[in-house]
């Protein structure tokens, strides 16, 4: 049966969709950490694992993002990756072993790495010039899964169980990967186009650490703001509140980014506001410790919140067409992923050993001050 693409306006919907599922699998676990500790006898640097390794594995999948295209095709790929998501949700639902975890947070992030590696260039070769809008609403996509998975994580357990709460986001999976085979025409073949133009090196490896360590600043949130609530004497569902909350408001940045990006042709001026933003949000953590959470909350959701989607619009600027949008996105996100995994473990790490996370707050704050020196050589012209 030969099917056309959905009108603008559904095939956005489910682009949404699709990437409501790319992080519940990850923020659901840090307001989970006092059970995951009871159940699994996992530790802080165990639970960073938990978050690393899907992150790696986001990065190695990114790496592979040119050969997955040629292979299975942006639907097909797609459609593999969410079965992943949907497969590794059941299986930490029948078991919730340290090793079951851990097996299962490397299926998710390969998921989840074969959806990120895909959906960009389906974005780009779809909407053309509209790309960094869509990318943004994308990205908010992104943030908004993480912000109902932090909310719901420890009330579901506590009224359902860990079980049932861990293997939760395979429903959601799955309706979306229904929805995406029922509308998508498939992966047609293609007629031969021009090879990619090649970016300078020093310029692909530019954008590829300031996404990672951009996306560091993610990751590393991500993971251990609840645990850093806990230990300031915050109940689990209450530090999970803070997570979403914060999460939110990056959904509130990134649909304010995407209504407001096509004005500003130089983006070093919004990067800069956005890094400040997260700059001032990891100083506030570091002096306020637990008290007045709402402070790090806007100032970190308002920055990282559009951050992360700058960071992969200013990787589109540089491409012209959506092979080549494939090709640097899979270099920029590859090893920007991998970078940004070390982030959570070192603070793992930093934990186990000193019992507090200020330290990793602080190594942060100096990432964001290299970032800062970096967007300052995203000139147009360039």
């Amino acid at each position: 049966m030969n099917r056309t693409l959905p009108a603008a306006g559904v095939f956005s919907l489910l682009i949404f969709l699709i990437a409501l599922n790319l992080r519940p699998s990850v923020a659901a676990l840090g307001p989970l950490f006092p059970l995951l500790q009871h159940n699994a006898t996992l530790t802080a640097t165990q639970l960073s694992l938990l978050t690393a390794l899907p992150v790696a594995m986001m990065g190695l999948s990114a790496l592979a993002g040119p050969l997955l295209q040629r292979t299975l095709g942006e639907v097909k790929g797609i459609a593999i990756g969410l079965s992943l998501l949907v497969l590794a949700s059941v299986g930490r639902g029948v078991t919730h072993s340290a090793t079951a975890l851990i097996i299962s947070a490397l299926l998710a992030g390969a998921g989840i790495g074969v959806i990120q590696a895909l959906m960009p260039a389906q974005i780009k070769r779809y909407f053309g010039t509209r790309a960094g809008t869509l990318m943004a609403l994308y990205t908010t996509g992104i943030m908004a899964g993480a912000a109902i998975a932090a909310a719901s994580a420890a009330p579901l357990a506590n009224r359902h169980g860990l079980a049932l709460t861990l293997a939760m986001p395979a429903i959601p999976a799955a309706i979306a990967l229904l929805f995406w085979w029922l509308t998508q025409p498939g992966d047609a073949c293609r007629p031969h186009v021009r090879p990619p133009r090649a970016l300078p090196a020093r310029r692909a490896w530019l954008l590829m650490i300031f996404f990672g360590i951009g996306t560091g600043a993610y990751t590393l949130v991500l993971a251990w703001l609840p645990p850093y609530y806990q230990q300031h004497g915050w109940l689990p569902a209450q530090s999970g509140y803070v997570l979403a909350a914060l999460t939110l408001t990056e959904v509130l940045a990134g649909f304010m980014l995407a209504a407001l990006i096509h004005r500003f042709r130089d983006r070093r001026y919004p990067l800069l506001v956005v890094l400040t933003l997260v700059l001032l949000g990891l100083v506030s953590l570091i002096v306020l410790g637990g008290a007045q959470a709402w402070l790090p909350t806007v100032l970190l959701g308002l920055g990282i919140g559009a951050l992360f989607p700058l960071s992969l619009i200013v990787t589109l600027d540089h491409a012209s067409q959506a092979e080549e949008a494939a090709s640097l996105l899979s270099f920029v996100q590859g090893g920007g992923y991998l970078l940004a995994a070390f982030m959570p473990l070192i603070a793992g790490l930093v934990r186990d050993h000193t019992d507090t996370l200020s330290g990793a707050w602080g190594i942060m704050s100096g990432g964001v001050l290299l970032l800062m020196l970096m967007a300052l050589r995203f000139r147009p012209q360039t």
